[in-house]
């Protein structure tokens, strides 16, 4: 994927912003040039903002982490997370009893099933309208959780980049969108880099020269799987 025009490889950003952004930031500091072009977009919700009976939350993502924050000024419930990142999230909007697990969901259900008790009251789970997966239903039987949706992920009218090198596919979903949009000729010799198999599997008819999965589901481990820009990947 090395490039002789004195530029990085193209990377193409599919993931939605204000996400795309840091990305973007992440890939320019490693020597790659980002492409920003969502396969998704998201658009915020009306949702009643009901906290009776709130005893702590869940948050798998750092955009569920603003959409709520943004909603309440509260900040004195115990705070349980997907990952690091969103812990970070988290703590910058001001909660301070932050617990974060190791980056995928099925961690998120462990760290809550170990940690809160059987009395301990309801988890609300503010986060998308279509999430890429149920909480809620991995917990029944052990934690109360109520899922809050705060913003829907839309389709955008996407279009692939006229050059890119390799493609950073964030989620299931944006997968999906770009398997219905691109065609042969848009992937023949580029490379895909998947956040998880989830993410991987809808485009792995698609033509990719190689496809790269992410050791964990994390953007650490993702830019990882993409590589260094100063050798072919």
């Amino acid at each position: 994927m090395a490039r002789t025009d004195g530029s990085g490889p193209r990377v193409w950003i599919t993931r939605a912003r204000p996400g795309a952004e840091r990305t973007a930031a992440a890939l320019s500091a490693r020597g790659f040039t980002p492409v920003v072009a969502p396969a998704l977009a998201l658009v915020p919700l009306d949702t009643p903002l009901d906290l009776t009976g709130v005893a702590g939350l869940a948050f798998t993502s750092r955009n569920g982490v603003a959409a709520f924050a943004d909603r309440t000024p509260r900040r004195d419930w115990p705070v349980f997370t997907v990952g690091d990142a969103t812990a970070e999230a988290a703590r910058a909007r001001g909660f301070t009893r932050v617990h974060s697990a190791d980056g995928a969901l099925d961690d998120l259900v462990a760290l809550i099933a170990a940690a809160w008790p059987a009395d301990g009251g309801l988890i609300l789970a503010p986060g998308p309208r279509d999430p890429a997966g149920d909480l809620t239903a991995a917990l029944t039987g052990r934690v109360e959780v109520r899922a809050l949706p705060l913003y829907a992920a839309l389709e955008t009218d996407l279009a692939p980049p006229g050059a890119f090198d390799a493609v950073l596919v964030h989620s299931p979903r944006a997968a999906r969108v770009l398997a219905a949009r691109l065609a042969a000729a848009d992937v023949g010799s580029r490379l895909l880099v998947a956040i998880s198999p989830a993410a991987a599997a809808p485009l792995e008819g698609a033509g990719f020269a190689e496809i790269r999965i992410a050791r964990r589901p994390t953007e650490d481990s993702l830019l990882a799987a993409l590589g260094n820009p100063v050798r072919p990947v």
